[in-house]
């Protein structure tokens, strides 16, 4: 039995491996032009060690719920209320050697992870749940750096797409179709974050719950050429014209008083060590 504090180390090996394996592959990927930047890998880890790390996720009635017009989710921050083995996993992620692998993929210079796990940590949704089109915000915590890449890793087992709760990347915003990624089962996807890059997960339409572990890494120099700064901006779907305009309200006015307060008014979520 492998002890908690060589866990992540464990997990680290494995992820290292498999990203090295495909390096190339990915970088490749990632690069594919007219659409928002991603790539992803299958049968990341062992299946057995994704298997313990499912089971490890909590009740949902031990999570703090997100629900409203933009979203339905339930979300674990404060990681020392959880079994330690998804503390390990998600700070696995954060191993230099990955960071590192991982900027070299993507091509961001000075990348960072994020201890703090700002927005970060894990989620779990079930029938009903969704996620609408936005745009992470732009920053960490103390809006110093800027967030670029966002790390999703899959854990449910045999996880269908047509259960729904799938990404998906507006790779041409929101009057065209998205490009769907299936949430599937010991995957990884890598996508850049910046003011472009619109994403949704699919409203899940099946009575079983689906597991992601998520990371987001940083940067002092922004995704794109120019600098920029929004908070977390929903929009409606394509079907949703009602709700893009309340959505679109709502970005604008909160983009303001978070630049006029920054976080004095609402404090962030992230994990108080």
């Amino acid at each position: 039995m492998i002890q908690n504090q060589d866990l992540r180390n464990y997990y680290a090996e494995q992820i290292l491996n498999k990203l090295a394996t495909y390096q190339s592959v990915l970088k490749a990927e990632f690069v594919i032009p007219d659409r928002i930047n991603s790539c992803h890998i299958d049968n990341l880890l062992n299946e057995n060690d994704v298997l313990d790390i499912y089971k490890a996720f909590p009740n949902k009635e031990e999570l703090l719920q997100l629900k409203d017009i933009r979203e339905h989710k339930y979300v674990g921050i404060q990681l020392n209320k959880y079994n330690p083995i998804l503390e390990e996993i998600i700070y696995a992620f954060q191993d230099k050697r990955i960071v590192d692998l991982i900027a070299d993929i993507t091509g961001f210079e000075k990348l960072m992870a994020d201890e703090y796990l700002y927005a970060a940590g894990f989620s779990l949704m079930e029938y009903g749940c969704f996620l609408n089109p936005h745009l992470d915000n732009s920053h960490d915590k103390d809006i110093k750096n800027y967030r670029v890449l966002n790390l999703l890793y899959y854990v449910t087992p045999d996880w269908q797409e047509s259960y729904g709760g799938n990404l998906e990347l507006w790779d041409r915003g929101l009057k065209q179709p998205a490009r769907t990624i299936h949430s599937k089962f010991n995957r990884l996807v890598i996508m850049v974050t910046n003011q472009t890059s619109l994403h949704s997960v699919s409203p899940i339409n099946h009575h079983g719950r689906r597991c992601c572990v998520s990371n987001y890494y940083f940067s002092p120099t922004p995704a794109t050429p120019e600098k920029y700064y929004h908070v977390t901006s929903f929009r409606g779907r394509p079907e949703q014209q009602l709700r893009d305009v309340i959505l679109r309200g709502d970005a604008t006015l909160r983009n303001m008083v978070r630049k006029i307060f920054k976080n004095k008014l609402k404090k962030p979520h992230f994990y108080r060590k």
